[in-house]
């Protein structure tokens, strides 16, 4: 079958379920790149899960990468399966929307996915090597009346396009006009096409009307821009993440977010003659799966089996993710030594309970919002940020005067920080309002951790 065909299949998950692509799983020891790479089994009904497999070679990180493009079509990991023999990798994720609003392109998911299969063993597991090239930056440009909720609703296209941001320069014209600027780059890799260019601009044009201008051009010498902050302001905003004691004193978060700031995360040696066991209890927020594997993949720490479950009716912990992962170092020995147990343990839980940082400020007589992730050691920021950003502020009712998105260099590694310069209006005041502007901090921590789609 074709890749990116859709074709019912009798038996394959449950009555009505479609299978994309391929007709089955390779053979362990087979080439990778092939149809049978990654196999996808849709959802019989709205809600129902997609299940996702992807067999091929290994290579460093893998899983993460594979982890952040399913999150980067916007795409919610419910549980997941991975394991390897350090040169043949089998993953199983099971997926679901996000939101009713978001339109998978499910065969356009499965040729990235098969994108990033290695085609042979001759890739390393260490160092993690990236063989593809530097990505094809465009500025898309686009002249519109302004109007709230129009920046998310611009992110939402592109985001339906499969076009990534990865710097936004959006200002506010005197006469009331908005003028936008992404660097994007054009995950189908078609965007040089002039039929990919029209069908960017006709897309944002129908949907957002006929009085818009958009334009994309190439944006060769291209780099990310670096933030600036008051030192006062960055030093508050990259610091380390919260003790318990005062997360549980904190009257600024609210009782979701105060949930899933807890976390147990075990060391085990005895199971496993050659593996560590590692064990984590924690509350399911958007994103954990990934946050897991790429601090995993930063540290160097080869994951040979996990498994990543949903809370039981009747569990203990119910509302909680249950994660078991089989690993070993770089060295390929298991992880003993109590300080390096203590480094990762410490280092997991900052990744995973404060994955994110939020905090608004004055700018002046101004009032600025500052999101910021950490980058990748690829270089690779968090996916869909800027998205559920500016999808707080629309449903805030919160007009944007200014937005952009860069870079800054903090507590010994890189951050991805969105910058948003933020309307003052009567009806949601925001300069002398404490109130609405934990209210601001608030519904955006919300949105980036899941509790709104």
């Amino acid at each position: 079958m074709p890749a990116g065909e859709v074709a019912a299949r009798p038996g394959g998950g449950g009555a009505g379920t479609m299978v994309l692509g391929g007709g089955g799983t390779a053979a362990a020891g087979g080439g990778g790149g092939g149809d049978d790479a990654v196999v996808m089994q849709l959802a019989a009904a709205e809600g129902d899960e997609t299940v996702v497999t992807v067999n091929c070679p290994d290579q460093a990180g893998l899983g993460c990468d594979l982890c952040r493009t399913i999150l980067e079509f916007g795409l919610r990991i419910t549980r997941g399966d991975v394991s390897t023999d350090g040169h043949w990798c089998f993953v199983v994720f099971w997926v679901v929307p996000r939101s009713s609003s978001i339109r998978i392109r499910w065969a356009s998911l499965k040729n990235r996915l098969m994108s990033m299969c290695p085609s042979s063993y001759s890739i390393p597991f260490y160092p993690d090597v990236s063989q593809a090239g530097p990505p094809q930056f465009y500025l898309l440009k686009l002249l519109s009346p302004d109007r709230k909720g129009l920046l998310h609703d611009v992110t939402h296209i592109l985001s339906d396009l499969e076009l990534l941001i990865h710097r936004v320069k959006v200002c506010t014209t005197p006469d009331g006009r908005v003028v936008d600027l992404f660097f994007i780059t054009d995950g189908m890799e078609l965007l040089h096409t002039k039929e990919r260019q029209e069908e960017t601009c006709s897309t944002l044009i129908a949907a957002l009307g006929p009085s818009i201008s958009c334009e994309v051009l190439s944006a060769e010498g291209f780099q990310q821009g670096f933030s600036s902050l008051p030192p006062k302001i960055a030093e508050e905003l990259f610091r380390a993440e919260l003790a318990d004691s005062e997360i549980c004193s904190s009257s600024s978060l609210s009782a979701e977010l105060k949930k899933v700031q807890t976390a147990t995360i075990n060391f085990d040696n005895s199971l496993s003659p050659a593996h560590t066991l590692i064990q984590i209890i924690c509350a399911h927020q958007k994103g954990l799966i990934y946050d897991i594997l790429r601090t995993m993949k930063d540290c160097n720490i080869q994951i040979f089996y996990g498994r990543f479950r949903s809370d039981k009716k009747g569990s203990v912990n119910r509302g909680c993710r249950e994660v078991d992962l089989f690993v070993k170092q770089v060295d390929g020995k298991k992880v003993i030594d109590p300080e390096k147990q203590d480094a990762l343990r410490s280092r997991l839980r900052s990744e995973m309970l404060h994955p994110l940082r939020v905090m608004i400020v004055s700018r002046g007589p101004d009032t600025e919002l500052l999101v910021a992730n950490p980058v990748e050691l690829s270089g690779k920021g968090r996916p869909r940020v800027f998205y559920d950003a500016t999808l707080a502020l629309k449903a805030l009712g919160i007009c944007i005067f200014s937005a952009e998105i860069g870079r800054q260099a903090a507590s010994e590694r890189q951050w991805e920080v969105c910058r948003f310069l933020l309307d003052d209006s009567k009806e949601f005041p925001l300069a002398n309002s404490p109130a609405n502007r934990n209210r601001v901090v608030d519904r955006v921590r919300k949105t980036l951790m899941g509790c709104y789609n």
